[in-house]
């Protein structure tokens, strides 16, 4: 059987850079001297990347997709999401693994491991241990889980030698499974010997993988603090000696922290003015990440009122987008009118027939259905706020009562589990479509995160992730996007993305220069971030 290697003609996609992971200066030199130059604290949000409150195990972690940029310090990956320094030819390129090959019907995945890998434990990193994994993730809670994906009922994992390991799917999805890698939990492979030992109890604090660094100690969804792993397949990587990650409360204080140099990143800031300050004031490096994942209000088409076309459209016209652009995010980010964006695949700016802003039709719809009322809810980030906020008040506006509500990444995902949610701000996309909290995951009538459930629109979605060829995936998401926007299913907002704060003499792919976010973040190549001394 003729096949497809990423090394070679998926290259345009998916090809390894080796440009990448060169390290450079993120900024001007620093005023004073670096006196920690072998640690780096970063900050995280305690609303979403620092909240990990089942632990670290990617077989176990319920905000695993949350934790990204922790994962991959742990763990590695197989695969990695690379670009060009600023943000542009994004592509996943192999890590743990040396090469992935699609088979020519696209059923078959082939990953070929790097030889030489051992878990931080001594432990050999070989296809029996990811074999293990995979299976185990399939069984995981986190949204990250590839659960869904079209497994084959026979040997959905099999091994081919000790470096080899086959992932058969029963339709093809081998392409759309190759650039999901590096948002789901299988990427990230753990020691079955060290799970077995320690139990999964004291795993998920203590996790043991193959990445750069390895766990010196956890206090969960406070603080993490890691050490460079001496037996890293790389000896020349990592550059850093100790690795810290701590939750906090408020993007203020975290930036406070760094003009005060008790920290030296913040992760994932999304308060607007906030990066403008940074940027203006120019202590700090600030890197604008190109988005992904537009925002989009979710709509429950299963409860009242949404199960209404009319109410659905009422939401479409009510919704002053510009207003919200330019009036909160200084008109940086690009208008949506569909699941993908600039720094990823298969992106159209425009959606024929899309509904715009008209409060005079918003307004009569609402007359025509007896008035609406309205819970909208989201995550409980700055951003998201802000926009559910001046949602709240443009919906007002069209005669609609409206309430809003935010929650942290647990509380959220219980609402959508519960089905009585009615409207949520939300993120759909990921740099692939299919990938991570993409287009399926909130449009797919089996879906936790979805509020649709329309048979033609999974045909839709089903047959774009089963296409290899990239010019026929794009239209057939050109061919979904029409259909969500002429059944009013979700009106889109903007592609937002957030932007990352370090000190200057700190660098690094992902923290100064320009990474399309995989999920919400950027995953930053801990691996590669580097202290340059002026």
């Amino acid at each position: 059987m003729h096949s497809t290697r990423l090394s070679r003609s998926l290259a345009p996609l998916l090809a390894a850079a080796a440009t990448i992971f060169q390290s450079g200066c993120g900024g001007s030199a620093s005023k004073t001297p670096i006196s920690h130059a072998g640690t780096v604290t970063a900050l995280l949000s305690s609303e979403y990347a620092g909240n990990w409150p089942t632990g670290l195990d990617p077989g176990s972690s319920t905000t695993a997709a949350a934790n990204i940029s922790m994962m991959n310090a742990i763990f590695d990956g197989l695969f990695d999401l690379v670009a060009d320094d600023d943000g542009r030819n994004p592509r996943v390129a192999p890590s743990l693994a040396k090469a992935g090959e699609i088979s020519a019907d696209g059923r078959t995945l082939t990953v070929h491991l790097r030889e030489g890998v051992r878990f931080s434990d001594g432990t050999s990193f070989d296809a029996e241990a990811v074999k293990f994994n995979l299976l185990r993730d399939l069984q995981s809670p986190c949204s990250c889980s590839p659960t869904r994906w079209p497994w084959a009922t026979e040997d959905p994992v099999a091994v081919a030698d000790n470096y080899t390991v086959v992932l058969n799917f029963a339709q093809p999805y081998a392409a759309a499974a190759l650039n999901a890698f590096p948002a789901s939990n299988i990427n990230w492979i753990v020691s079955p010997t060290a799970l077995r030992v320690m139990g999964p109890s004291a795993f998920k604090l203590h996790p043991v993988g193959a990445g750069a660094f390895v766990v010196v100690s956890d206090e969960m969804s406070a603080r993490l603090v890691l050490s460079r792993n001496g037996s890293y397949w790389n000896p020349h990587r990592p550059f850093l000696d100790h690795l810290i990650f701590e939750s906090v409360g408020s993007e203020s204080a975290a930036y406070l922290a760094l003009l005060s140099g008790s920290a030296q990143v913040v992760e994932g800031v999304t308060s607007t003015p906030l990066i403008a300050e940074a940027q203006r004031d120019g202590r700090i490096s600030v890197t604008r990440q190109p988005g992904t994942s537009p925002y989009v209000v979710q709509l429950n088409t299963s409860v009242a009122p949404f199960n209404d076309k009319r109410a659905r459209e009422a939401v479409y016209y009510a919704t002053n987008v510009e207003a919200i652009r330019n009036g909160i995010f200084n008109g940086w980010y690009p208008p949506s009118e569909t699941f993908t964006a600039p720094g990823g695949l298969f992106h159209h700016a425009r959606v024929e027939g899309y509904r715009e802003y008209d409060l005079a039709r918003a307004r009569s719809l609402v007359t025509e259905l007896g008035g609406l009322t309205v819970n909208l809810g989201t995550l409980k980030a700055q951003s998201a706020v802000q926009v559910i906020t001046a949602l709240q008040t443009q919906w007002r506006q069209a005669g609609m009562s409206v309430t809003i509500d935010s929650y942290n990444v647990g509380a959220l995902v219980q609402q959508f589990k519960s089905g009585h949610w009615q409207a949520m701000l939300q993120t759909a996309g990921s740099y692939d479509p299919e990938a991570g909290s993409g287009v399926s995951i909130r449009f797919e009538s089996n879906q936790l995160l979805s509020g649709v459930h329309d048979a033609a629109l999974d045909e839709l979605l089903s047959r774009a992730a089963d296409e290899a060829d990239p010019r026929r995936r794009d239209a057939d998401y050109r061919s979904a996007s029409e259909y969500i926007s002429n059944n009013a299913y979700a009106p889109f907002l903007f592609a937002f993305a957030p932007a990352q704060f370090s000190v200057h003499g700190l660098s690094g792919p992902g923290l100064t220069t320009k990474i399309p976010p995989i999920l919400v973040n950027t995953g930053i190549s801990w691996k590669d971030v580097r202290w340059t001394m002026k």
